[in-house]
């Protein structure tokens, strides 16, 4: 079980990531920025909850998610059924995602697309890819050629794709990758390739997240050719509340309504794990309780941590940036924008996942200081790019384009592991914080100048899903 040590530290890592984020903010409204109260006291509530969210979920996702995957992985391979393995990945990868609270964040967002439509396209995309994925760890299929390849068939059909649809498209394969898939998704990565005994079988483990991305991109700009867009708005309605009992009662209200989201999040996995175990598996009682309670501390660590951002945190990153839309404020977008990617990328739960599982297979060789460090370079450059984008209505072209390619090139030059490791770290780094703070932030700002949302705003998610690429 949870070690209530285990759990302090890993709340105290939450603090610290956060913390930061909250200072600037509130640095900025108390200071030059003026916003209502009842937002700013629902941020600092956000806070809160994000904080006990993150170090809940921290651990148990370590406790369950990353050994189910793991336990499935490993005795699908040994089954030797090659069909029975790219069946249940391709299942696995619908179910999880069409329940990834990062999805649903972005699908709510996006104005013009039935969200149901998105999410099931954006779903089937992941769940092709994750059976690549089997294919080339099974098969020690070359992951850069693999990259090379689908990237290029990326750029082919982004030349030809709808302009609306273009944004989107990339936004989508970084909130499919969250903080419900990754841990699973590594793990399956890591028990399919430990029945190899070959030495490149630890290295081919990672890529899964990398190529995940791919399918949600082909998937939405094929989209784009056959569906027709609607003339509906942007969601930008803003929350107010009177006095604090309605404060309050905004976040009872939002409370069952993440915990029924994460926990339809969480019941594919738990039957998927409960088919295997009572077929298969056949794990003794102690192990079997851990994952469990892992699964109960998940359930409750991202239902508190949805709630924090739904409630507290994307009004207000809406509302600020409308704020510094204004011209007297406009020069602040940038910088302020790479320093809140500076801490932001912290405050992301699948990073920490991805980064503590990257120290323990390289043996140290590549610690999670040094991850975390390239890392939050690499969103702070986004986070910067993304404004310059809302500033000058730029196609996401003129900086996806440059960038895949300067990765890709970049990847015949460096060891294979750092390689596959890039393309996981671009997967998690778009995580639900930046889908529900920096997105809406990027919305305000656009919105407030004129621009057009679909085209300036989305495509924020994507730039932080590239540049951990270059980076790392």
């Amino acid at each position: 079980m949870a070690n209530r040590s285990v759990i302090l530290e890993k709340l105290k890592e939450a603090a610290s990531s956060v913390l930061p984020i909250v200072l600037i903010v509130a640095v900025l409204c108390l200071i030059w920025v003026p916003l209502q109260n009842d937002l700013m006291l629902a941020f600092v509530i956000g806070a809160v909850f994000l904080i006990v969210g993150m170090g809940l979920f921290t651990v148990g996702s370590e406790l369950s998610m990353s050994q189910i995957g793991s336990y499935i992985g490993s005795r699908l391979t040994r089954t030797r059924k090659t069909g029975l393995i790219l069946s249940v990945s391709f299942l696995l990868g619908i179910a999880i995602t069409v329940a990834e609270p990062d999805l649903q964040v972005l699908a709510g967002n996006v104005p013009g697309i039935n969200s149901t439509v998105l999410i099931i396209v954006v779903s089937v995309g992941v769940g092709l890819f994750l059976m690549l994925s089997m294919v080339r760890i099974l098969h020690g299929i070359s992951l850069r050629w693999m990259l090379v390849v689908f990237y290029g068939l990326v750029f082919v059909l982004a030349l030809l794709s709808d302009r609306d649809f273009l944004s989107v498209a990339f936004d989508s394969g970084g909130v499919t990758t969250g903080p419900m898939t990754v841990p699973f998704i590594m793990a399956l990565g890591v028990g399919v390739a430990s029945i190899r005994s070959d030495a490149k079988a630890q290295e081919d483990s990672f890529g899964l997240v990398g190529l995940c991305s791919i399918g949600p991109i082909l998937a939405v700009m094929i989209l784009g050719f056959i569906y027709q867009t609607t003339t509906e708005g942007a969601q930008s309605s803003i929350p107010s509340y009177a006095d604090t009992v309605a404060l309050g009662h905004g976040y009872l209200r939002a409370i069952p309504e993440n915990l029924k989201e994460v926990g339809f999040a969480l019941l594919p996995i738990v039957v998927f794990f409960l088919v295997f175990q009572f077929a298969s598996l056949h794990l003794k009682r102690v192990p079997f309780l851990r994952i469990a309670v892992g699964l109960l501390m998940t359930l409750a660590g991202l239902m508190l941590f949805l709630t924090g951002v739904n409630v507290g945190f994307s009004s207000l990153g809406y509302m600020l940036g409308q704020q510094l839309a204004d011209p007297q404020w406009r020069f602040l977008l940038v910088p302020l924008s790479m320093l809140m990617g500076w801490f932001i990328i912290n405050a992301e739960p699948a990073v920490h996942v991805l980064n503590k599982q990257v120290e323990e297979l390289s043996a140290g060789a590549i610690s999670a200081r040094a991850m975390g460090f390239s890392l939050s370079i690499a969103i702070a450059a986004a986070m910067g790019l993304s404004m310059v984008r809302a500033l000058t209505g730029l196609s996401i072209l003129w900086f996806v384009i440059p960038g895949y390619l300067i990765s890709l090139a970049l990847s015949f030059f460096v060891p294979n592991t750092f390689t596959a490791i890039a393309f996981d770290s671009g997967g998690v780094a778009s995580g639900p914080l930046t889908a529900a703070f920096m997105l809406p932030f990027a919305m305000g700002a656009v919105s407030a100048m004129g621009g057009n949302v679909m085209t300036d705003a989305f495509g924020l998610v994507a730039l932080v899903a590239m540049m951990p690429l270059i980076t790392v």
